[in-house]
């Protein structure tokens, strides 16, 4: 099936989704900051880039979009119905990249954390932030 949108048109909207200070991001930072831990933010001396780095406590948190990262059985993954090939490859590619991602990191002694987007929606978000704080205590 071809795409329902014009090559300008699916730039732009392309442009728009942030890889950087998306909500979810923020929710978990101003929670962090809140309890009083100091992080360093997308650190590109470490592999796969971790949205938020614990150097004090040896972590790192990835911050995943469902869709983006392919979390499985997720309501939020839907492969579209336009391109399904094309986004398949694509989402298996950032799958397969966050796989040696965690495998570079853990080599190299770093406590690694994976928060899905739909974890930090309103319904599951203080059970997440909850288990986040005991995995950092």
């Amino acid at each position: 099936m071809a795409d329902v949108h014009d090559k300008a048109t699916r730039r732009k909207n392309m442009q728009a989704i942030r890889a950087k200070d998306t909500k979810p991001e923020l929710v978990v930072r101003k929670f962090l900051h809140a309890e009083g831990f100091r992080y360093r933010l997308h650190s590109r001396q470490l592999p796969g880039t971790p949205d938020i780095v614990l150097p004090r406590y040896r972590t790192v948190i990835f911050i995943h979009s469902c869709f983006f990262h392919g979390h499985d059985g997720c309501k939020y993954f839907v492969i579209p119905k336009t391109r399904t090939e094309w986004w398949q490859d694509k989402i298996a590619g950032n799958k397969l990249n966050d796989a040696k991602s965690a495998a570079a990191l853990k080599e190299a002694g770093w406590r690694l954390l994976v928060i899905w987007e739909c974890e930090l929606k309103a319904s599951a978000r203080e059970g997440t932030l909850a288990k986040l704080l005991w995995h950092l205590s």
